[in-house]
């Protein structure tokens, strides 16, 4: 192709950005070559981010939870998992999440993300009580658990239904699901990652069943090792077919993949370059999902927060006690301060917005940093939720 017809097209594309008609595969793909210009494709992703979200940069005051790293799956991009008998593998007890649950209170912590490995010997009851214990105790701490993954392997440790499973979770506590997972979904790579953890139709039914029975949810990609354009971009477009059925996902999350300590590591992780196109692709393909968050932890400070020029309009937040991508080779702190956070989006020119889990608006006590109320967000700013 002469350098004209990527102009021309990139024109066609931009008058469908600006008319809100769909992207097609096509375009996705087209939008993925090196010789169209970065620039030009987030400068349409910011188009599109503002139209959605205005300048706000959301970010939420979190702490993570990996109750296990025992795992029955060996997924080869995988450098958290442990075997039982490893003398890295733990398993955390009731004390020590509890003791995770106050320090989350102590911090002002409005959501605690729980996600961990499939431990075999651990029975359905383990896991449930996690959260039951956690949201007895705290009641005021939303918790985000679980991936479809995990969901999937409760299913077979209790021979019930996903929605059985799903329902009784939120009985326990359970407010709202992550994303993870995911990883990618066409099959020439998803069975190279992880063969035997559920499939790509599993993970999409998980989540369908969670968005039926009133959960919302996270959705993800994981990007950057044996894939190629096509996949992630056919990803896109499964994640938009099943919004365009549920409106359950209220925020994609593009996860660069980090190679140190995995059985891919002899690739090179993602460049910031690649990052950058990657959100605001995704922000462009996804018209129907409202945010598009850029997690710091996995993309680097420096890059999260351009990014809120490229299409994202959340950068995540606190986020205590992260150890999956530590573990894979991520060298970002361990936590941020919510000075640091706020000073982050200002620095990229947005106002920034601290949310909780669902997107509503949350407001501090002045003299009390631990004492919060929620504000529904206005219409325009959850219209897909």
């Amino acid at each position: 192709m002469i350098q004209v017809d990527y102009a021309a097209r990139l024109r066609e594309i931009r008058d469908k950005v600006e008319a809100e008609e769909r992207l097609s595969m096509d375009d996705g793909i087209f939008l993925y070559d090196p010789v169209v210009p970065l620039q030009e494709i987030g400068m349409l992703a910011n188009y599109v981010r503002e139209r959605k979200n205005g300048n706000v940069g959301f970010y939420n005051i979190n702490t993570h939870l990996n109750p296990t790293n025992v795992c029955v799956y060996r997924c080869r991009f995988c450098a958290f998992r442990s075997d039982l008998r490893d003398p890295k593998g733990y398993v955390m007890n009731d004390e020590q999440i509890l003791q995770r649950g106050q320090e989350a209170t102590e911090n002002g912590c409005t959501e605690m993300h729980i996600v961990g490995g499939l431990h075999h010997k651990m029975p359905y009851s383990w896991y449930r009580g996690i959260i039951e214990l956690l949201h007895e105790n705290y009641p005021k701490i939303h918790l985000k658990a679980w991936t479809a993954v995990e969901i999937n392997w409760f299913e077979f440790q209790t021979k019930k239904t996903k929605q059985w499973v799903l329902e009784d979770q939120r009985k326990a506590g359970l407010g709202s699901m992550p994303g993870g997972g995911a990883e990618i979904f066409h099959p020439e790579v998803r069975d190279q990652l992880c063969e035997h953890k559920a499939n790509t139709h599993e993970w999409l039914k998980v989540h369908q069943t969670a968005h039926e029975i009133g959960l919302r949810t996270n959705c993800t990609m994981l990007y950057g090792h044996v894939e190629k354009a096509y996949h992630r971009v056919d990803h896109l477009i499964r994640l938009r077919d099943l919004q365009d059925r549920t409106g359950g996902f209220q925020v994609f999350i593009p996860l660069a993949f980090h190679p140190d300590n995995t059985k891919l590591s002899d690739l090179k992780k993602p460049s910031a370059l690649m990052d950058l196109r990657t959100v605001a692709i995704s922000r462009l393909m996804l018209d129907n999902v409202q945010h598009i968050k850029a997690y710091w932890i996995m993309l680097g400070i420096e890059t999260a927060q351009t990014a809120l020029a490229y299409g994202a309009d959340d950068i995540d937040g606190t986020v205590r006690h992260e150890l999956i991508y530590h573990d894979a080779g991520a060298t970002t702190p361990q936590c941020l301060s919510v000075d640091d956070i706020r000073q982050l989006i200002i620095e990229a020119g947005r106002d920034p917005v601290e949310r909780d889990t669902v997107y509503n608006r949350v407001h501090r006590e002045p003299h009390d940093f631990t004492q919060w109320t929620t504000e529904q967000a206005p219409s325009e700013t959850c219209s897909s939720h």
